[in-house]
């Protein structure tokens, strides 16, 4: 049987019990949706290139090590341990970036409006691009507790636990600074007068 018609899990055992080939065919399927989720973050070829190996390497170590409990999403299981990786650089660098769009689970990027409900219609293109751009420089004048979870739950799509453990701070203490980071946002919209496109 083609190794493109046997599923991830599939691929993933036979993995671990010596198929390289599985391997290689894991990276074939999901290259361009990992790759992609790392560079629509960084923005940056050779960074992308970087992270994007040292994903693999890292999802390489779990397997051989047993670690792969993700019970058939093995996509959404990689595309985590890039965005970790991601965190860790733009830790290691002491700086956050901006925010472009959501990337989700499937490294698919999603617009960043959902978060605050906002609706759109057709002609929507050009008030939408000056709100964008409102928007990420509001989120920069965040406080930067705020500001970080704000980007872990909205750029990284990640779940108010992973932030908790990621920042060692408890769930609520989580949830607290992204409240307060909506709250501000909203606020500072008011305040410049700024108009939501609908």
């Amino acid at each position: 049987m083609s190794k493109r018609l046997i599923d991830d899990n599939q691929l993933v055992f036979m993995y671990v019990n010596g198929d390289e080939s599985a391997l290689a065919e894991l990276v074939t399927r999901h290259k361009r949706r990992v790759y992609s989720s790392i560079y629509l973050i960084v923005r940056n070829k050779e960074l992308t290139e970087d992270i994007f190996q040292d994903t693999f390497f890292k999802v390489i170590n779990s397997l051989k090590a047993g670690n792969y409990y993700e019970d058939g999403k093995f996509l959404p299981w990689v595309i985590r341990i890039a965005r970790n990786l991601v965190i860790d650089h733009f830790r290691r660098i002491k700086k956050m970036p901006t925010i472009p769009n959501v990337v989700n689970d499937e490294g698919e990027e999603v617009d960043i409006f959902s978060i605050l409900n906002i609706q759109k219609n057709d002609s929507y293109t050009i008030e939408k691009s000056e709100f964008k751009k409102t928007m990420r420089q509001l989120v920069d004048e965040l406080p930067p507790e705020q500001k970080e979870v704000l980007i872990m739950r909205m750029y990284y799509d990640m779940s108010f636990k992973e932030i908790a453990d990621f920042t060692k701070v408890s769930i609520n203490t989580s949830l607290g600074r992204m409240r307060y980071a909506l709250i501000n946002l909203k606020k500072m919209l008011e305040d410049k007068n700024v108009e939501i496109p609908v």
